[in-house]
């Protein structure tokens, strides 16, 4: 499919189509208040500047293949219809088929404020999935980024699916963050089996591999940053699972479309429904689910 065939609106004057890197076809946004990149492979935001900040939000690794048949490492990687490892298909791509295929523009719209932007997958015959759906990815670039993904049923039987705002964000040194808003709250951790466990009354801190599936949240979290001297804030509503992820050194390593040292300058805090808050759809039926940054600046170590 061409560029063109994935382009079904006007374009404001801030809105434009570019190669992106590799080649990879991207939408550009440039306003007053913000610049983004969004590419049409998996409808995927990759980057999102406020003017305010000097240093990068979103982390992309400089490892990316920016390929056709992979997805982005880093940016903001839609998760559909399933996270993780497919529960009955080893062959099946990890997290799904969203973030690996082309989503169509169809609406942009530019405020004395932001730009939205609206990016749309629809379906009936990937594999592994055969219910007919639509999934509209409305992203809203200011001061604030807004991303909100509804999901549609358009056949005639319920289903059920898990999603994930799969967000990476950009660090200054992963040992000396912290996130706050998921104290004491329950979570399943994928380095030790899917064990159950609390977090204690403090905020999460990090000193190795963490992957961590927190359940039952619908909390903001809050990313504290000292060597960028700022807090990333993340607010979210349709959501009731926040997944927090770091490889480390270790695992790192185990990426190709990775450094073996970026693990320091990143962090994955995710706005999803997995596991126990995977959503059941009747047909007929939407479900909305949204992710707000914003970055507040905070003191310097």
């Amino acid at each position: 499919m061409s560029v063109a065939d994935l382009v079904r609106t006007h374009l404001p004057a801030s809105v434009r189509v570019a190669g992106g890197d590799t080649g990879l076809p991207c939408v550009t946004v440039n306003t007053a208040a913000a610049a983004a990149q969004v590419y049409f492979h998996g409808g995927q935001v990759a980057r999102w500047a406020p003017t305010s900040q000097r240093d990068p939000v979103l982390w992309v690794s400089r490892h990316s293949a920016f390929h056709r048949s992979k997805a982005i490492r880093g940016g903001v990687p839609i998760c559909f219809p399933w996270f993780g490892a497919h529960a009955s298909a080893a062959s099946a791509a990890p997290h799904g088929f969203a973030r690996v295929v082309d989503w169509m523009l169809v609406d942009a719209a530019e405020t004395a404020d932001a730009v939205t932007l609206a990016f749309e997958l629809r379906g009936s015959g990937f594999a592994h999935w055969q219910h007919p759906f639509g999934i509209t990815h409305r992203i809203t670039i200011g001061s604030t980024l807004t991303m909100a993904l509804e999901v549609e049923n358009r056949g005639h039987a319920p289903f059920t699916f898990e999603e994930a705002l799969h967000t990476y964000f950009a660090v200054g040194d992963i040992t000396g963050v912290t996130v706050e808003g998921l104290e004491d709250a329950e979570y399943l951790d994928k380095v030790q089996g899917f064990a159950g466990r609390r977090q204690g009354r403090e905020p999460i801190r990090f000193a190795g591999e963490t992957d961590r599936v927190f359940v039952d949240t619908t909390s903001t979290c809050r990313i504290v940053d000292p060597a960028l001297a700022r807090t990333i804030v993340v607010e979210k509503s349709g959501s009731r699972s926040t997944v927090v992820w770091n490889p480390w050194a270790e695992r790192a390593k185990a990426f190709t479309d990775f450094g073996d040292d970026e693990w320091r300058e990143m962090l994955c805090v995710e706005t999803a429904n997995v596991r126990d808050a995977a959503v059941r759809l009747e047909p007929g039926t939407s479900h909305t689910m949204t992710a707000v940054v914003r970055v507040e600046p905070s003191g310097r170590s």
